[in-house]
């Protein structure tokens, strides 16, 4: 794989760009080129390319990784310019079928383009890219459907600039965001004028048809296959990130029945849960396995090393970040070129415990690989890059996935057991049923390197997200914040302020539809002065609250929330509500926004404890047998959960009151810099078990 930038609009475009690949040099140590669409510079090493000189204010450029012969770019066709990162794996296919010549895929996707369009090329190639296509004074930028290859950009007065790492852009633009992959960005050269075209993702679909047997053996034929054509040439090293979970057995052993020579590599702490079941797993294999043994300095090393390289505090992220490379590095010094994963089977075969309880499942995991670009992608990306090894994928193969997403939810998850397909796969493909049927912690947990890193930051009287913050403090995702008042989505603001993403605004819809599907209507005014108490923005819509079309509604907020406070991301206090979670990740998508849901499919008497053991909370409405009004114009007490959870039990409604058992005012948090006090308030009976809290009037006061 490979780097790419641009810039346009701005003096000294060829200085930044060639500033921009050191920045990333190590995504790609072969060859460096710059063009400004007329001519094309190209260097054995960045010293010599910073004796050349363009002096255009529109550049691109590009390092490169060779993996498909030695092919430099910039790429410049007979009437176009290209730069691309990418892995065509069915190149060889599209050159001989349209009689292209082509010696690479990058040269046949510069081809392909030129001979038929953006569409069909898309179409019909096979693999992971980021690219920008430069024809015309227009300039597409685009990458694979999954967002496997990164693709980040940014805009500043009459200035734009792309590139492969978030952090080749941070000198010359205060703000950088990631390109959504369903969206192709096309850019006037000239006057920076963007259009966004939106891409179609996958949908729920007809389920697969078949016995048991028959999934199992397709989903063994796709997965195969899906190895198979990412399998490189003879001669480049191969390894694998292993940890003995059913993923990566799946495609070890695709690897061996394949022929190719590879080497499996796991790291963790000396007796590490995951170190054992690696151990375990290659002897019984017949695997070539390294073992890179960490302790408590290494790890600290590794921290310091992978997060700001991830450009990202958040202490999951970081944790798995430090495995990958601690392994990374090992391949490295192996000469490995190529290193193959088993990322994206959880987020198809649910193999999470949301996954478990979530009442519909096929929805769940399409929003799981909706969101996998940001969750993962990135991060396992730039780790292996940065180590000079590109990353291959094969569970993120869109063939693989389309038929993955439609496979009956019953074959998924058989009781408490998850990945069952996978699992009963593995065993067809020759894996020991023991092996394959065992349950796995998340590589951070497995390794020990969590334990570590919380030890770190305890001996520093810190916090692991302080801990991490050291060391990255750009701030991760700038997010606009959900909100009508109530727990959940302040709980959840709450979240993501502990690891370490920023808050830009506050997002409220008021609706004139008191029973609007999507927004929650009791004293929505309040939230103007929960805005002023934590000091924060307030973006508030109204809307008329018709089903479906409040969704423009939404839409119009958050481009508002884009325009005036930058940010890239939205949190939602959502727990169970299929309808509402669904909604949102799809006007996002469409606007190019990241979704965050961290209390999705939470514990939910854990939830409604936590908030009101920390925040003051009233209850502002009641709707279920079993609740009175004695319960409003009041702070919720920990006993008052005590009798809630009780009730729950007795009356059957849910003890979060995610069925609108209750609905929730918030008055004051620990993130809140002023309180709330209500000075009058009217409650207002509709029957015994139904009632509500008409707040008149509130105000701020000092804590």
């Amino acid at each position: 794989m490979c780097g790419i930038i641009g810039f346009f609009g701005l003096e000294d475009a060829f200085r930044k760009a060639v500033n921009g690949l050191k920045v990333m040099k190590n995504r790609g140590l072969d060859a460096f080129g710059v063009t400004d669409s007329d001519r094309v510079v190209v260097a054995r090493s960045l010293e010599l390319l910073e004796k050349q000189e363009l002096s255009s204010e529109n550049v691109m450029a590009h390092n490169l990784h060779s993996i498909v012969g030695f092919t430099t770019q910039p790429l410049k066709g007979e009437h176009s310019v290209l730069v691309a990162n990418c892995e065509l794996y069915n190149w060889k296919e599209l050159n001989q079928r349209y009689g292209l010549e082509a010696e690479n895929d990058a040269v046949l996707l510069l081809r392909m383009l030129e001979k038929h369009g953006l569409e069909k090329t898309l179409e019909e190639v096979r693999g992971v890219y980021a690219f920008a296509w430069w024809l015309d004074g227009k300039v597409v930028l685009c990458r694979d459907l999954l967002g496997v290859k990164p693709l980040w950009i940014a805009k500043k007065g009459n200035g734009f600039g792309f590139a492969s790492e978030k952090k080749a852009l941070r000198k010359s633009f205060e703000r950088v965001e990631e390109l959504n992959p369903r969206v192709i960005l096309i850019l006037d050269a000239e006057t920076l004028e963007e259009e966004k075209k939106q891409r179609k993702f996958f949908e729920t679909q007809p389920l697969v048809r078949g016995s048991e047997e028959e999934v199992i053996q397709r989903l063994g034929e796709l997965i195969r296959e899906s190895v198979r054509i990412r399998v490189p040439d003879k001669g480049i090293k191969v390894g694998l990130f292993f940890s003995a979970g059913v993923d990566s057995l799946v495609v070890a052993k695709a690897l061996q029945d394949e022929g190719v020579d590879f080497t499996c590599y796991v790291a963790g702490f000396p007796g590490s849960i995951d170190v054992k079941e690696a151990e375990n797993a290659a002897n019984a294999m017949g695997l070539k396995l390294k073992v890179v043994t960490l302790d408590i300095g290494e790890v600290e090393r590794l921290v310091k090393t992978a997060t700001p390289l991830i450009e990202d505090n958040n202490p999951v992220k970081v944790g798995v970040a430090v495995t990958l490379y601690a392994a990374a590095e090992e391949m490295k010094k192996d000469g490995v070129r190529v290193a193959f994963t088993g990322s994206g089977a959880d987020e198809l075969f649910a193999g999470y415990e949301r996954h478990k309880r979530s009442h519909y499942l096929e929805k769940e995991c399409l929003s799981s690989i909706r969101r996998i670009y940001e969750v993962n992608n990135y991060r396992d990306d730039v780790v292996t890059m940065n180590n000079n090894i590109e990353l291959r994928v094969p569970f993120l193969d869109l063939k693989l996935v389309d038929y993955a997403l439609r496979i009956p939810t019953d074959l998924k998850i058989r009781g408490d057991e998850n990945k069952y397909v996978l699992r009963k796969n593995a065993v067809r493909m020759g894996v020991l049923e023991e092996l394959a049927f065992r349950e796995k912690k998340a590589a951070q947990y497995g390794s020990g390197v969590d334990k570590a890193i919380e030890k770190l930051a305890k001996a520093k009287g810190m916090t692991k997200s302080e801990y991490l913050r050291q060391y990255y403090d750009e701030g991760n995702v700038r997010l606009a914040a959900l909100v009508s008042g109530g727990k959940d989505g302040y709980y959840a603001l709450e979240v993501m302020k502990k690891q370490n993403y920023k808050i830009a605004c506050l997002v409220t819809l008021k609706s004139e539809n008191p029973e609007s599907f999507m927004f929650h209507t009791p004293n929505i005014h309040l939230v103007e002065l929960q805005a002023r108490a934590m000091n924060l923005p307030l973006v508030l819509q109204e809307t008329k609250g018709v089903k479906e079309e409040e969704l423009e509604d939404l839409k119009k907020a958050l481009r508002t929330a884009i325009e005036k406070h930058g940010v890239e991301g939205v949190v939602s206090g959502a727990l169970y509500s299929n309808y509402q979670r669904n909604r949102i990740e799809r006007v996002c998508d469409e606007l190019g926004l990241k979704v965050f849901a961290p209390l999705w499919h939470a514990d939910q008497e854990k939830e409604i404890r936590y908030v009101v053991k920390n925040y003051e909370v009233w209850f502002s409405s009641i709707a279920a047998q079993g609740l009175y009004a004695s319960w409003l114009g009041r702070k919720i007490t920990l006993e008052d959960v005590d009798k809630l959870v009780k009730l729950s039990k007795e009356y059957g409604f849910n003890v979060a009151g995610e069925g609108g058992e209750f609905e929730t005012l918030v008055l004051d948090a620990p993130f809140f810099d002023k309180r709330i006090r209500i000075t009058d308030y009217e409650i207002v009976k509709e029957n015994e078990y139904t009632a509500r809290m008409i707040v008149k009037k509130a105000v701020l006061e000092e804590k």
